[in-house]
């Protein structure tokens, strides 16, 4: 069989063919860029913030970039506001709180800043965590650790979607979950 050339995403009736990307040979993934998807990005707002009234929360946080569109209309929602961690340091940044991440899509290292501006903001505070897709965790991992560093609590997890292995995303509150496409290098799917 071989590999399909998209995968067919539901969000509360909004329907997205989302591109198949190989991250690695023998590994592809359903993509999910929110970037310009206004629809998409106010629908998945919108279900995640009722999912969300029920916890005790203050701040809601994520690390850049796709996911800055959810968290802003999640802020908008919600009522809360929001802090993005960068990855790449500024001078204005201050004495920023940093930590590595892994992604995916990228394959490489990052790091995560914490702006010295919000960090008053988070000290103490109970944080959500957001982002559009969870996937292998490293930038959850990343974002907790700045959590930590700040003094702030983590109290729940937010995304679009959770990736690969639904059991171990049991924490997060997610809309969806997407598959992983293990397949050949010749494009072939691997039973």
């Amino acid at each position: 069989m071989t590999l399909p050339a998209s995968y067919d995403l539901e969000i509360a009736g909004l329907r997205r063919s989302l591109p198949l990307f190989r991250v690695q040979p023998d590994l592809a993934i359903a993509v999910l860029n929110i970037l310009g998807d206004t629809e998409l990005v106010e629908v998945s707002a919108r279900q995640l913030a009722v999912r969300l009234a029920e916890h005790d929360y203050a701040v809601l946080v994520t690390a850049e970039a796709k996911s800055i569109p959810l968290v802003h209309a999640l802020s908008v929602h919600s009522g809360r506001p929001y802090v993005v961690l960068r990855k790449s340091y500024k001078s204005y940044m201050g004495d920023a709180l940093q930590a590595q991440t892994v992604s995916i899509t990228t394959g490489a290292p990052q790091m995560l800043y914490l702006d010295s501006k919000d960090r008053a903001l988070l000290s103490g505070s109970r944080i959500v965590l957001v982002d559009d897709v969870v996937s292998t965790g490293s930038t959850l991992t990343g974002m907790r650790a700045l959590m930590s560093q700040a003094d702030a609590h983590v109290v729940g997890v937010a995304a679009i979607c959770t990736e690969g292995d639904a059991s171990q995303w049991q924490e997060v509150i997610a809309l969806a979950h997407l598959p992983l496409f293990p397949s050949r290098k010749d494009g072939a799917m691997t039973p």
